[in-house]
């Protein structure tokens, strides 16, 4: 099995910006951690980019994809437009709670064409929707 993490922008800066929201730990450095604690493959890209994410998506040959699109999750259509179109499952996942945040990130655009949505969990996120896979694709 094969699982693409797709990161979108300004998640590279992941601890190194508001640490109190993102923690500490550089994403890479928990991308290294996870893929020793699993046993499927990990493949990891982030951009800044909208385009550059919808290319991702659409060229991925993973069994699923976990996305979290960043600030794109309340703007783009053109993302969620390409998650309808791929018969590849997506979970989306937020660090924090998009809930409990300020009032434009409590919609997302894309949590209508995706498997499921896991926010609030921190870095933890990631590892849930893992499992997620892990336990119910074949």
């Amino acid at each position: 099995m094969k699982v693409l993490i797709i990161n979108g922008p300004n998640l590279n800066l992941i601890g190194q910006r508001e640490k109190e929201i993102y923690g500490n730990l550089s994403f890479d450095k928990y991308f290294d951690e996870l893929k020793i604690k699993k046993t499927i493959s990990l493949d990891y890209f982030q951009s800044n980019i909208e385009g550059e994410i919808i290319d991702k998506i659409q060229s991925s040959n993973h069994n699923g994809i976990i996305l979290n699109a960043g600030a794109y999750t309340h703007t783009s259509i053109a993302i969620r437009d390409c998650i309808s179109a791929i018969e590849t499952p997506v979970i989306e996942v937020h660090i924090s709670n998009i809930t409990k945040r300020e009032s434009f990130r409590h919609t997302s655009l894309i949590s209508p064409v995706v498997v499921g949505c896991i926010f609030g969990f921190g870095l933890n996120a990631y590892e849930l929707a893992i499992d997620y896979f892990i336990g119910n694709l074949k």
